[in-house]
């Protein structure tokens, strides 16, 4: 698989081998002439015959000397680009194959282009996937989040919370796995320090240096070689408040989980805030926009109260799919199906947002002992007009937790069999070569 990568459209390695190989095949003709003459006119002693194998057949000689020759030409070849494309184009952690340096610096600058909104721990998860079919990658993160070490810092220092946006870099980064675990080191203990992530005092310091915290988020991004943007739905001091059953009233994105009463719906604090203009660039640009996974109340429907983010993805011409999560959350989803996710999302933000409804379709799974959650279920009900899929998304490690590679494969088979109906100007075709590769 690894030679026939070498082959792949857009490598700009084939001719370049093929204008070697001439030139090597020229050259041999040139000296074979020359060996011709020495072979007529001079008398080799004996040893030479078994020397130059003319014991072998003729055919099978120039083969064998063929093979050998292509074989010595293409090692130093490849040893020798690998040796200077190392100071520019590292490889990926764990991969040390030249083929794959040039694949990944090339051929997923030609992917589509991809946007994800969510936030928390499902927002990463999508992105680990989809970082394997394309360079063109935007995560819109939410900023409500007021909990943990993000909490404390946005409370003492009023920056926004720092964490989903440092969750995103380390799925995106390319830099070394040593760099991606210090990044998510979260001190133990230590006055001030305890509870703290190295990430988290990481962009708060850049914070500083560059002036902003979105200049902050870029350089962090660039330090660690993210593939993709990642960008804040607003740059606004929001807080995520909810209006529960029994007319009691909570704020805080933090506090609603654990309020013990149903969710009847969501609200942002102050109400009407300027989306980032960015991330509404990379939404109406956008081939395919990705809602989720995540918390359905605290991690994606606070991008989607944003009125700008909510309006430039209903009026992107993108392939747009909700990717619903695999396990209800406690205090959220309790009893969730995968129709009553998407009702939820359509009382708040309306109909048409997106084309596709994503649902794991393999629910007979083991949960861990006295688990508060459940499966989700695809559930009976009105999707607003979006086809709802089914697609195996567990995690085998996690049965609560998508499996980025899964996820992103479903994603992408939606985007090609949906694209290739409905496109004409050739960015589906090339999703199509990046899809095919990324899975084999």
């Amino acid at each position: 698989m690894d030679f026939i990568k070498w082959f792949y459209p857009g490598m700009h390695v084939k001719r370049w081998l093929f204008l070697i190989m001439g030139g090597v095949i020229i050259i041999s003709l040139g000296f074979g002439y020359i060996l011709r003459e020495v072979y007529i006119h001079y008398t080799f002693p004996s040893f030479v015959y078994y020397i130059t194998l003319q014991f072998i057949p003729r055919y099978a000689r120039a083969a064998l000397f063929f093979g050998i020759g292509v074989t010595g030409i293409l090692m130093a070849i490849l040893r020798l680009n690998k040796s200077l494309l190392s100071a520019y184009a590292p490889a990926r952690p764990g991969d040390d194959k030249l083929v794959d340096i040039i694949y990944y610096q090339r051929h997923l600058k030609r992917g589509p282009k991809i946007v994800a909104v969510g936030g928390g721990t499902g927002l990463p998860m999508l992105l680990r996937g989809l970082k394997e079919y394309t360079g063109n990658l935007t995560a819109v993160v939410t900023v409500a989040d007021d909990g943990g070490s993000s909490g404390v810092l946005r409370r003492e220092l009023g920056v926004l919370p720092p964490g989903d946006f440092r969750n995103c870099i380390a799925a995106l980064a390319d830099a070394e796995p040593l760099m991606t675990k210090l990044f998510q080191y979260r001190f133990s203990q230590g006055s001030g320090l305890e509870g703290h992530s190295f990430g988290n005092l990481f962009i708060l310091a850049m914070s500083g240096v560059m002036g902003t915290f979105e200049r902050a988020i870029k350089e962090s991004s660039r330090v660690l070689a993210v593939r993709g943007q990642i960008l804040p739905s607003t740059l606004a001091n929001i807080t995520l408040s909810a209006q529960m059953e029994g007319e009691v009233r909570v704020q805080g994105e933090s506090n609603i989980p654990s309020s013990g009463q149903r969710i009847k719906h969501v609200f942002l604090e102050p109400e009407n805030v300027d989306a980032y203009p960015e991330a509404m660039q990379a939404l109406m640009e956008a081939d395919l926009i990705v809602l989720g996974p995540g918390s359905l109340y605290t991690s994606v429907l606070p991008n989607l109260l944003v009125t700008g983010i909510r309006n430039a993805i209903k009026a992107s011409g993108a392939v747009k799919v909700y990717a619903c999560n695999v396990a209800t959350q406690k205090g959220e989803t309790d009893g969730f199906t995968a129709a009553d996710h998407v009702a939820a999302l359509h009382a708040h933000c309306g109909e048409g947002l997106f084309h596709y409804v994503l649902a794991n379709s393999r629910t007979d799974v083991s949960l861990p002992f006295e688990s508060p959650v459940q499966m989700v279920l695809p559930g009976e009900g009105d999707f607003g007009g979006a086809q709802l899929v089914l697609a195996d998304v567990v995690s085998a490690d996690n049965t609560l937790r998508h499996d980025p590679k899964r996820l992103a494969d479903s994603v992408m088979r939606l985007y090609y069999d949906r694209g290739a109906a409905r496109r004409d100007n050739g960015s589906t075709e090339k999703a199509a070569a990046v899809y095919r590769a990324a899975s084999g």
